[in-house]
């Protein structure tokens, strides 16, 4: 009998030490999945983080179209010969008087040289016919010969003349027509086009080849006519151009055109740099800004800082070493500078993420990195001090 209680309690004993070891182990548990479910701090550095500030909203006619440059020149041929060399290539560079594109000249030199020859013999011609004249005129001075005589030897000479002055315009038309067989260059610049090889046969009027001065780009926009009103040579004007994404250009309006494009209600405007040595020097690149007609206070907030659902939009705004997710409204971008003004959600001083994952969760702790100088200093300190 007493064995059988020594038993009981035994076995009562490890019940109670199993349940014990149970309840320590769903309490470890737990306090591991609140761990888990907790998101791990964001480390972030300066250069994350934007402050917002005050700043200006521009109000006027948006104008779009491309960078083209004011000089260009499409070379066409001006004689019907067959091409023989083409020395530039795309983007080559040239100077005034580069010779672009040799055409055969075979033809036109022999009709050069038969011009010539004629003009020989009809200076011949002429210079016999003035010795004849003033023989003539000195016999009938002295009574030997009658004044009909004179007046048919004149009228040769005349003829003589003429002869002459058109053996020379043909001769002059020859050496043009030869200088038209070579294709130079007529300002500085580049070759933006080449539109002829070798063997081609270039007919009068063909195009060989392009050259445009990239020192002289300007922005050929349009505008909607509704707009027009609102526009006049000297208005400052914000654009950005397609392939450089982190620039803004300005500039002002050089000229208004005076007719609206039939089809599309558009007047165009051309819109010179402020200063040329920043303009991009590739013709055609699309770009799109504003002419400034007026400006109100906003904040502006760049699109990589917006995150977007649908419609609505928010930002993630770092507050008290927390990442708060904030609802904002936004209005219409402004094309200058690519940003959207707040009209709600946010205030001046607030400071947002520049570029905002995808994994971010609202209440996540923030951490930032010490700036680069003072943690090379720290590491600075820390082994002077271990040296000592």
């Amino acid at each position: 009998m007493k064995t059988i209680r020594l038993l009981a309690a035994a076995a009562l004993a490890a019940a109670t030490l199993l349940a014990a070891c149970g309840k320590a182990d769903k309490a470890d548990k737990g306090a591991e999945a609140a761990k888990a479910k907790k998101p791990a701090a964001l480390l972030l550095a300066p250069e994350d983080m934007r402050t917002l500030v005050p700043g200006s909203l521009s109000s006027g006619p948006v104008v779009t179209g491309s960078l083209q440059p004011e000089r260009r020149a499409d070379l066409r041929a001006e004689v019907s010969a067959v091409v023989l060399q083409v020395l530039k290539e795309n983007g080559d560079s040239v100077k005034r008087g580069d010779l672009l594109v040799r055409l055969d000249d075979t033809a036109i030199r022999d009709s050069l040289n038969s011009a010539q020859e004629s003009a020989r013999a009809a200076g011949q011609a002429f210079e016999q016919a003035e010795r004849q004249v003033q023989r003539l005129k000195t016999l009938q001075g002295q009574g030997m010969t009658s004044m009909q005589a004179l007046e048919d030897a004149e009228v040769r000479r005349n003829n003589a003349q003429s002869e002459l002055a058109a053996a020379r315009a043909r001769v002059v038309s020859a050496q043009q027509q030869l200088r038209r067989t070579e294709v130079r260059a007529p300002f500085d610049g580049v070759v933006s086009e080449r539109k002829a090889s070798a063997g081609d046969t270039a007919q009068v009027g063909k195009e060989l080849i392009k050259v445009m001065d990239p020192a002289s780009m300007r922005f050929e926009g349009l505008v909607s006519a509704d707009r027009l009103h609102e526009i006049k040579p000297g208005q400052a004007v914000g654009f950005r151009v397609n392939g450089y994404p982190n620039t803004e250009f300005t500039g002002k309006v050089r000229r208004v055109d005076a007719a609206a494009n039939a089809s599309t209600r558009q007047v165009e405007v051309l819109v010179g740099f402020d200063d040329a040595r920043t303009a991009p020097r590739v013709a055609g690149l699309y770009a799109e800004g504003r002419i400034e007609s007026g400006s109100t206070p906003a904040l502006m907030l760049a699109e990589a800082s917006i995150v977007r659902a649908g419609d609505a939009a928010h930002v993630w705004v770092v507050k008290d070493h927390l990442l708060k997710k904030v609802s904002v409204q936004l209005g219409e971008r402004d094309p200058r500078r690519g940003e959207y003004p707040v009209k709600s959600g946010l205030s001046a001083g607030d400071r947002i993420l520049r570029n905002p994952g995808s994994t971010l969760a609202d209440g996540q702790p923030v951490e930032f990195m010490r700036p680069a100088a003072a943690a090379a200093e720290a590491a600075s300190g820390a082994a002077s001090a271990a040296v000592k």
